[in-house]
């Protein structure tokens, strides 16, 4: 399903298209600015001296993020563990309303950003996958906080990760970051934000749902 945003109407029509989730927004210059890219994700991972970096726009309410994820996040994974790969993640929440309880992907957000702030990158890494492979259905029963905690704990976060989780101490700074983020995904699409995206060099990249497009980017520099 495709969402569409124009003027004061939301439109839900359905579309063949990979990406999950699309609106429009009218601010766009064709590039993203990378300072403020590094300065907006949720968590970055991988050496800030990799041959490659990329900007990964998710929400954890996406469906098709999900199946990038499944598709994708090995390859990614070992792209960042071999030093080919950096990657910035940006956790968008522009799905809340599609959550059971409304707010949903900024509560996600904010436990990621909790646990990007107190955890290793392999518990991260853990952690933003765990989030996809137990992804609430649209529309469905989401998880509470203490429950978000819970699924942190099963990844071996902290207990002061957990607490931090529990008590949402990180929402409001992962929705001031998913907002960031959303307009620098404007300004690189043509007003087009959908997840999930990728940029490099500010700039959109095609990807697929196999890990052939992780294999390609790695290689570029490397032939």
């Amino acid at each position: 399903m495709t969402y569409v945003l124009g003027g004061l109407a939301v439109v839900l029509i359905a579309a063949v298209v990979i990406g999950g989730i699309v609106w429009n927004n009218s601010r766009s210059d064709g590039e993203a600015n990378t300072d403020v890219l590094a300065t907006s994700a949720t968590f970055t991972a991988g050496s800030a001296t990799a041959p490659h970096t990329i900007d990964l726009f998710e929400d954890f309410q996406c469906p098709a993020c999900a199946n990038l994820e499944r598709t994708s996040g090995a390859a990614m994974t070992d792209a960042i563990n071999s030093g080919q790969l950096q990657v910035r993640f940006h956790m968008l929440n522009f799905l809340n309303k599609q959550s059971g309880s409304g707010d949903y992907s900024s509560r996600a957000a904010g436990a990621m950003k909790c646990v990007a702030d107190g955890e290793s990158q392999d518990v991260q890494l853990a952690f933003h996958s765990k989030l996809f492979q137990v992804q609430p259905r649209e529309g469905g029963q989401d998880y509470d906080d203490q429950q978000l905690a819970g699924l942190a704990k099963d990844v071996g976060v902290s207990d002061a990760t957990q607490q931090c989780i529990a008590e949402g101490a990180q929402v409001a700074a992962a929705e001031s970051s998913a907002s960031q983020s959303q307009t620098e995904l404007a300004n690189a699409t043509g007003g087009q934000v959908g997840t999930p995206s990728v940029l490099q060099d500010g700039k959109q990249i095609a990807v697929s749902n196999s890990p052939e497009w992780v294999q390609k980017l790695i290689g570029a520099n490397n032939s």
